[in-house]
């Protein structure tokens, strides 16, 4: 698979892993929609599938270059650093743009899922009653999930853990945001904002020779949810991969049709229309989180007045859903061109 792989497909497999990365990062967006709409949705969790027992004892044996190759390591290493990439450049931008505009961006999303829903939907021609059953409740599901109220944070690291192995769904099941389910456990800032920024802190004081975090009890334990959370989240890819390449080998039509449920539910997550509710204090002040920014609740949607601001999101939804049309037309190229 690799030796026919270009260095321009290696770099747009890099460049698929950035967009991959900042997705996951964005509450209500999934990974596996780009990776899915990208076209290399199959091979990355049959590419996690193989880290596996055989793995392990090619890795034991010291049969690296073998358990390289068993695990399309080539495959792996350009997407996942693409993801790093993504996580320390590419969504901090996008953090920006969401703060300062927030309903253009939410509306290029919300187009994106709809070209993903068209993408998927498209070429699926196995519709009966238990596929529409299916869809049903996998639409109800990612409906009921982006109402419901997020928990207070816990660093508790078996729960952190958990949170680890939770937050990878949006990864492996496309239409699942793993960051708002981070949200709803109350973790999201805790994991995806105060240990990455307490990591890039410490990288840059030991590239600078200074150690002085090690007798900083808080750095560390805030290093050790970070580590802790790490270990999770490989533990649910291998895991997740294990069982969703089972269930696309033997239910395929039944779990897409579930995607393109949950994929259906998650447009309740990115509709653009909504003012931020924020948490509050018993006497009203806002709760602000160790960045500075006040600590999102949830959020209450809304149906849109017509004027210029409605007309100009209407605009960039039609934006979100021609960047994945796109993508369709290069992934079929690439297709042929390999063909």
């Amino acid at each position: 698979m690799e030796s026919t792989r270009t260095l321009k497909d290696k770099i747009f497999l890099i460049l698929k892993g950035i967009g991959m990365g900042a997705a996951n990062k964005v509450p209500g967006v999934s990974g596996g929609v780009v990776a899915f709409v990208a076209g290399f949705y199959e091979e990355f969790i049959y590419s996690l599938k193989k880290v596996n027992g055989k793995a392990f004892k090619l890795l034991i044996n010291r049969r690296f270059k073998s358990f390289f190759n068993y695990i399309n390591g080539r495959f792996l290493v350009l997407l996942f650093s693409g993801m790093i990439i993504s996580y320390f450049s590419v969504s901090l931008v996008l953090d920006y743009l969401i703060k300062n505009y927030e309903l253009y961006i939410w509306s290029v999303f919300f187009g994106m899922i709809i070209g993903s829903i068209y993408y998927i939907n498209k070429d699926f021609k196995d519709w009966n009653y238990k596929t529409y059953t299916v869809l049903a409740i996998g639409t109800v599901l990612g409906i009921g999930i982006s109402f419901l109220n997020p928990a207070t944070e816990n660093d508790n690291l078996w729960f952190v853990f958990f949170c680890g192995i939770i937050s990878v769904s949006g990864m492996t099941l496309p239409g699942f945001s793993g960051s708002f389910i981070l949200i709803l456990l109350g973790n999201y800032v805790l994991l995806l904002v105060d240990s990455v920024n307490a990591l890039f802190i410490t990288f840059y004081e030991i590239l600078g020779g200074n150690f002085s975090f090690i007798n900083n009890p808080e750095r560390i334990t805030i290093l050790k949810v970070l580590l802790v959370f790490t270990l999770g989240s490989i533990t649910g890819l291998v895991t997740f991969s294990h069982i969703l390449s089972y269930i696309l080998k033997h239910y395929k039509s039944v779990t897409l049709s579930a995607i393109i449920g949950f994929i259906i539910g998650s447009l309740g997550v990115v509709w653009p229309w909504k003012k931020t509710i924020y948490k509050l204090t018993n006497e009203g002040a806002f709760i602000y989180d160790s960045t500075g920014e006040k600590v999102v609740e949830n959020y209450k949607r809304f149906m849109p007045e017509i004027h210029l601001e409605t007309l100009y999101a209407i605009l960039f939804i039609c934006l979100g859903i021609a960047i994945v049309l796109a993508l369709e037309m290069y992934a079929q190229k690439t297709r042929k061109s390999h063909a």
